[in-house]
């Protein structure tokens, strides 16, 4: 029908003011559209790129859950609560899964 950008630059940009709209939201309603917003800004950044948003969405979802699962053994194998765990040691038990993945 011709409604699409020209060029992937205006995609990206959209995604950018997007963002910005988030963070000016008056209330949580409008915050809410707003992420509705970027979501779909982003799907069609990834059908820009040729990339299927849902597949790598459901990727990132189960790398998220490995990576997650990593750290709550690593805790547990240090005989530790995960409430005992400082944010700076959540990041770096995040990281060496990162490292265990490659």
């Amino acid at each position: 029908m011709g409604f699409d950008w020209k060029n992937i630059d205006g995609v990206i940009e959209k995604v950018v003011e997007e963002l910005q709209e988030i963070q000016n939201a008056p209330d949580a309603k409008k915050r809410a559209q707003e992420i509705g917003d970027l979501l779909f800004s982003a799907v069609n950044l990834a059908r820009w790129l040729g990339i299927d948003a849902e597949s790598v969405l459901r990727e990132t979802n189960a790398r998220f859950r490995r990576r997650f699962g990593y750290l709550e053994r690593a805790i547990q194998a240090e005989g530790r609560n995960f409430s005992d765990v400082s944010l700076d040691e959540l990041n770096a038990y995040w990281e060496e899964a990162k490292r265990d993945e490659e």
